[in-house]
């Protein structure tokens, strides 16, 4: 007797194989829904990393191997990782010039120039005043007006203000991580010039542009622990935003399943720990570990209407050196990342709220004043809370 199943019909039955579990798993494609999934969660997952990978240097301490590679760099290249799925997306979906750069300009600079007021005019007052110094003089000068008129460009460099914060581990440097936005609004400008020139319609062109960063990955290295040239940044921000874009591409193709995630975090990790350029390895297995449980995490507490992630990112260094100049750099950096993540979340939520949600909010209104000149009616946008990397 056969053990095959069968599908009857009105006048025949039909002998089917049996479907193979991996064929029965959902695509990427079906898995992932715009409107309703945890990338949320992951942000704010990669954005408390990062602080706890900077409690170490804002403390004076270092990392040693082999975790230093795993601890310094997987946050942020997540970040990058999603965001080339997310803005890969956001182009095929509306590839219009115009309404593309107004979404990332809106996502990206409102939020950064308040940031930068706040730690200029009230942050580093703050930090000269507990250090015996005279916030009036500080403010009486042109350092924070320098400082914040150079950032707000991207011009990440202009990194202390007159100096401060001085007498820290990490002198002469109000937010360390700045210096990534450049890097992400390039990626962007790639996207849409990519799009522009047709090759998102196709898919051809994500796996062969990262193959070149690959190779170009595997040639440069990637020193952990020190300085970086800008060819080693190139081309690590490149890869993993690649990845994103690669997942994107072939979405409906890749089966979304946690035992797949599971196996590409175990590839990350094994390669943060034994390769010295982790990426190599360990780009698609991070870009899929992270777009894919994101996909597939059906809690709905952590599906997040809201993207604190940003704010928290911004805002977290700052505060970091405020907490040392308050003389807390003794604690634990494990006990650091717990207090500097309460200090911080605050200020991310007035930021998500106050400034970001808003600015996101101005998409919809200026897409249907485009559209309206266009003689194109307005299609309905995504929920801001979809669009922190959209």
């Amino acid at each position: 007797m056969s053990a095959s199943p069968t599908v009857s019909g009105p006048n025949t039955t039909v002998n089917r194989r049996p479907t193979r579990r991996w064929s029965a798993s959902p695509s990427l494609a079906q898995a992932f829904d715009t409107r309703n999934n945890a990338l949320n969660v992951w942000r704010l997952v990669l954005a408390s990393g990062v602080i706890l990978q900077h409690s170490w240097p804002l403390t004076g301490r270092k990392i040693y191997p082999p975790i230093e590679q795993l601890l310094t760099q997987v946050w942020v290249d997540g970040f990058f990782a999603i965001s080339g799925f997310l803005i890969t997306a956001s182009w095929v979906r509306n590839p219009r010039l115009r309404e593309y750069f107004v979404a990332r300009i809106l996502r990206i600079f409102p939020g950064l120039w308040v940031c930068l007021a706040v730690v200029a005019f009230v942050i580093a007052p703050i930090g000269v005043a507990i250090q015996g110094g005279s916030p009036a003089k500080l403010l009486l000068s042109p350092a924070p007006i320098q400082y914040v008129l150079n950032n707000a460009v991207l011009n990440v460099y202009h990194t202390g203000i007159d100096g401060t914060p001085r007498n820290v581990p990490f002198p002469g440097v109000w937010d360390g991580v700045l210096w990534t936005l450049i890097f992400e609004f390039f990626c962007y400008i790639a996207i849409a010039v990519a799009g522009v020139a047709g090759l998102l319609k196709r898919r051809w062109p994500a796996p062969v542009v990262f193959g070149l960063f690959l190779v170009a990955a595997a040639l440069v290295s990637y020193p952990v622990g020190r300085a970086e040239n800008i060819v080693q940044m190139i081309t690590r921000f490149a890869l993993v935003f690649a990845a994103g874009t690669l997942l994107h591409q072939f979405q409906d193709r890749i089966p979304a399943r946690w035992s797949l995630v599971a196996v590409s975090a175990a590839i990350v990790v094994v390669a943060g720990l034994l390769v010295p350029n982790y990426r190599v390895l360990g780009a698609v297995p991070l870009a899929y570990a992270v777009v894919v449980s994101g996909a597939l995490i059906r809690n709905q507490r952590l599906r997040l209407r809201t993207d604190l992630s940003y704010g928290v990112y911004i805002y977290a260094w700052p505060l970091q050196q405020l907490l040392v100049i308050c003389g807390l750099g003794f604690l634990h950096p494990l006990a650091f990342t717990v207090v500097a993540a309460i200090a911080t979340l605050p200020l991310a939520a007035l930021s998500w709220f106050l400034v970001e949600k808003r600015a996101l909010a101005l998409k919809s209104r200026f897409k249907r004043k485009a559209r309206g000149w266009d003689g194109v009616v307005a299609e309905a946008p995504p929920p801001a809370h979809t669009a922190a990397g959209d």
